[in-house]
C-alpha cells in the first residue's frame, strides 16, 4: 500500500480553495472483490457482471464538467432517480414534514450527524477521553439495568421514534412488523442519535431470550437500512440536479458534499456464518425493496435451515451450547451487499456495496493481502460510518487481536483514487476526521476488559457515548454443591503489570501450597492462552504431576488427560477457558460432579472389597442416595 499524502484541514483550503474542475481521472480495471469461496456465481441479480465498457461508458459522463464517481454512483440508482428524485414513491411526499425530506432541517439525525465539521479543538478533546457519563436512564425490558452516556442527555418517552425515517421505510416496518414495532424502538432510538454504544448486557436467542436478542438485531438493522438509504438519496438527488443543470457551479455550494472516499458506509462483523445468514436474512425482511431474489446463491453458502432445526434430538450438552454450536459455524466470510432502489444484491464488489458483512478473521486476512500474497487493497473500509460488532462475547473466545486490527484500519485515507468525485467529499473526511463520526455499536451477552478497552480506546464519536450498567444479583446462591470458596487479593503497580504479578503470586505463594498436598482432584483454570502457556512451562520445569487441556489439544490427548485426571494417575489439571466454551465435554455436568464421580469410584472399589471379605457393614454412601 503507497505512503498516504497529508490532506490540508478545510480551514487551511479556504472555501474557494478546491480546483474548479478536474479533467478527468485516469480508471484501471475495476477489482473484481466478490466472495473468493463462490467464484462459480455470476449470476446477474447477485453479483455486478454488468460489462465494463458499459459502466465506463455511463460513468464517464461529465455531469457539469466535473467526474461522475463509479463508486458513489452506478446504474441502477440513475435509472431509479428518473423516476422519484426522492428515492421514495411519489406518495411518500405527504410525510414531508417528518421525513427530513428537505435535507437542510436540522431536525433530521443523518443531517445533524454528517452535516456538522468539528474543529481542531474538539478533536483534541476528543482523544484525550476527558468525557464522563454524567446521565442516566432507565434500561427498558431489561432488569437492574440502565443507561448512562456523555454529552447531552437523550429525551425519554418519545412519542414517535421513527420522525426522521425515509417515509417508504416508515410505513413499510409499521405495516410489516405492525405490534412488534414499540420492542424496538427502545434500542432503534439510541442507536438513530448517532452515539457510540457499549450493550454489554443482550441475551442471546441461545440463552432462550429470543425476543430480546430480535428486538436488539431488527433495531441497529433498521438504523443501518435507514442510514444506507439516507445518503444515497442525497448522492441521487445531487446527480439528477447536475444532469438537469450542466453549467452548475459546486465548488461553492456546500449541500453538494454528500459521499465519502468510496461507497460502503455501514460494516456488520459477526464471529459465525450462522449469524451472517440470520442477520442477513432479517434484513432482507425489513428490506421493502420488492425484488429479493437474491438469497439462492447465499442459501448454497451459508445454508437455509433455522438454528434450533439443527440441535440433535438427544443431546449430552446443555441446550445453549447445542443452539450456539449448532448450524454453520465457520469463522471466515467476507462479502458485500448493494442496496438500490430496485434491489438487494448480494456478493457486489465491495467499491459497489453499501454494507460489508463479515468475520474478523476473513476482513483481517483481506487487509494482510490473503493467503496468496494479493497486493493490499483495504480501501473499502476508509469511508465506514456505521461499525456493529454482535456476539463480541463469542469474538472474544476465537482471536480479539483480529477485531483490533480491522478496527485500527477503518477511516484511513486510501491508497488510490475510486472513481470518487473530490469536489463532492465531505470535509471532514478530507480533514482526516472520519473516525470521530463513525459511529460503533458493541453487543455482548457480558463485559471483558478487552471490550471496555476497544470501546474506551478506539471509539471517538463526537455524538458521545452510551453504555449500559447492570447491577447483578450474583451466582453463589445458586450453587447446587456446597463448597467453600476462598478469594486471595495480590498487589499489582498497574494494569500493565496485573499478568506479571498475577503469576508470581502463583509461583510463590499458591504453588508451594499445592506442593504439599497429598491427594489430586485439583483443577487449575485460566483464561488466558498466554498464562496457560506460562503455567504450564512452569509445572513441567517443577516437576509437578499435572496433565491439560487447551483448545489447541488433539483429542487423543484431551481423552488421555480426562482419564488420568479421573483415575487420579495425575494430580493437576490444566484446562482453558476457550477449551470449555468449544467443547464443555459430557459426563459431568461440571468438574467438581467429577470429582464426586471419581470418589464414587473409589468407594465403590471399596464397597467390592468389603462384600468379598463378607464385610456387609460397609456401606458406599454415595449410591444409597442416587447421583447428585
Amino acid at each position: 500500500m503507497g505512503k498516504r499524502k497529508p490532506m490540508p484541514s478545510a480551514a487551511a483550503r479556504g472555501a474557494k480553495s478546491r480546483p474548479k474542475r478536474p479533467r478527468s481521472a485516469k480508471q484501471g480495471a475495476e477489482l473484481r472483490e466478490g466472495n473468493p469461496q463462490l467464484p462459480e456465481h455470476d449470476d446477474a441479480e447477485t453479483v455486478d457482471t454488468e460489462p465494463r465498457a458499459a459502466e465506463t461508458v455511463q460513468h464517464e459522463k461529465k455531469s457539469n464538467g466535473g467526474f461522475q464517481g463509479l463508486a458513489q454512483s452506478d446504474e441502477d440508482d440513475t435509472e431509479d432517480e428518473l423516476g422519484a428524485p426522492s428515492g421514495d414513491d411519489p406518495g411518500d411526499t405527504v410525510n414531508k414534514g417528518n421525513d427530513c425530506f428537505d435535507e437542510t432541517e436540522t431536525s433530521c439525525s443523518f443531517h445533524r450527524h454528517v452535516s456538522r465539521v468539528i474543529t481542531d479543538e474538539e478533536v483534541k478533546a476528543l482523544t484525550k477521553q476527558n468525557s464522563k457519563f454524567k446521565w442516566e436512564m432507565p434500561a427498558v425490558d431489561i432488569p437492574r439495568s440502565k443507561w448512562v452516556g456523555t454529552g447531552e442527555k437523550m429525551q425519554e418517552g418519545c412519542d414517535d421514534h421513527l420522525h426522521d425515517v425515509k417515509g417508504k421505510l416508515r410505513d413499510y416496518w409499521q405495516h410489516t412488523l405492525s405490534n412488534h414495532l414499540n420492542s424496538r424502538m427502545s434500542f432503534f432510538s439510541l442507536c438513530n442519535s448517532y452515539r457510540d454504544i457499549m450493550h454489554c448486557n443482550k441475551k442471546p436467542f441461545y440463552l432462550k431470550r429470543n425476543g430480546v436478542d430480535s428486538s436488539t438485531m431488527d433495531a441497529y438493522i433498521m438504523h443501518a437500512l435507514n442510514h444506507v438509504h439516507r445518503t444515497r438519496d442525497v448522492v441521487i438527488r445531487n446527480d439528477a440536479k447536475l444532469r438537469n443543470d450542466a453549467n452548475r457551479d459546486i465548488s461553492d455550494d456546500n449541500t453538494y458534499l454528500d459521499q465519502g472516499f468510496t461507497r460502503p458506509k455501514v460494516l456488520f462483523l459477526l464471529p459465525f456464518k450462522k449469524f451472517a445468514r440470520r442477520i442477513v436474512k432479517r434484513l432482507i425482511q425489513l428490506s421493502p425493496l420488492q425484488q429479493k431474489n437474491a438469497m439462492g446463491p447465499f442459501k448454497k453458502e451459508f445454508g437455509e435451515s433455522d438454528d434450533e432445526m439443527d440441535v440433535p434430538e438427544h443431546s449430552t450438552k446443555p441446550a445453549d451450547f447445542d443452539l450456539l454450536f449448532s448450524g454453520d459455524i465457520d469463522d471466515h466470510f467476507l462479502f458485500g451487499i448493494k442496496l438500490t432502489k430496485k434491489s438487494i444484491k448480494l456478493y457486489s464488489n465491495f467499491y459497489s456495496s453499501d454494507i460489508i458483512v463479515a468475520s474478523p478473521l476473513a476482513l483481517k486476512r483481506k487487509i494482510d493481502g490473503g493467503e496468496h500474497g494479493k497486493e493490499k487493497d483495504f480501501d473499502f473500509l476508509s469511508s465506514i460510518e456505521i461499525v456493529v460488532v454482535d456476539h463480541a462475547d463469542v469474538i472474544s473466545m476465537q482471536n480479539w487481536a483480529h477485531l483490533e486490527a480491522v478496527f485500527e484500519q477503518l477511516n484511513h485515507l486510501p491508497s488510490k483514487e475510486h472513481g470518487t468525485n473530490v469536489m463532492r467529499i465531505r470535509p471532514w473526511y478530507l480533514d482526516q476526521h472520519a473516525q470521530y463520526y463513525r459511529q460503533t455499536i458493541l453487543l455482548s451477552s457480558y463485559l471483558t476488559p478487552e471490550i471496555n478497552a476497544l470501546f474506551n480506546g478506539l471509539c471517538f464519536n463526537y455524538e458521545g457515548k452510551i453504555k449500559m450498567v447492570t447491577e447483578y444479583a450474583g451466582v453463589l446462591p445458586k450453587i447446587q454443591l456446597e463448597a467453600r470458596q476462598v478469594y486471595e487479593r495480590f498487589d499489582a503497580s498497574s494494569i500493565a503489570e496485573a499478568d506479571d504479578a498475577r503469576f508470581d503470586y502463583f509461583c510463590n505463594k499458591v504453588y508451594p501450597k499445592i506442593q504439599d498436598l497429598d491427594e489430586g482432584g485439583l483443577l487449575l483454570f485460566v483464561s488466558s492462552y498466554f498464562e496457560y502457556i506460562r503455567i504450564s512451562n512452569f509445572l513441567k520445569s517443577k516437576e509437578a504431576s499435572f496433565c491439560r487441556i487447551g483448545e489447541a489439544t488433539s483429542q487423543q490427548d484431551i481423552s488421555r488427560s480426562r482419564l488420568w485426571f479421573f483415575e487420579g494417575k495425575k494430580k493437576i489439571l490444566l484446562y482453558s477457558e476457550r477449551s470449555h466454551f468449544y467443547h464443555r465435554y459430557k459426563g459431568y455436568k461440571s468438574f467438581a460432579n467429577l470429582f464426586i464421580a471419581r470418589e464414587k469410584r473409589i468407594l465403590s472399589r471399596a464397597c467390592k472389597y468389603a462384600r468379598r471379605i463378607r464385610k456387609p457393614e460397609v456401606q458406599c454412601p454415595f449410591f444409597s442416595s442416587g447421583p447428585s
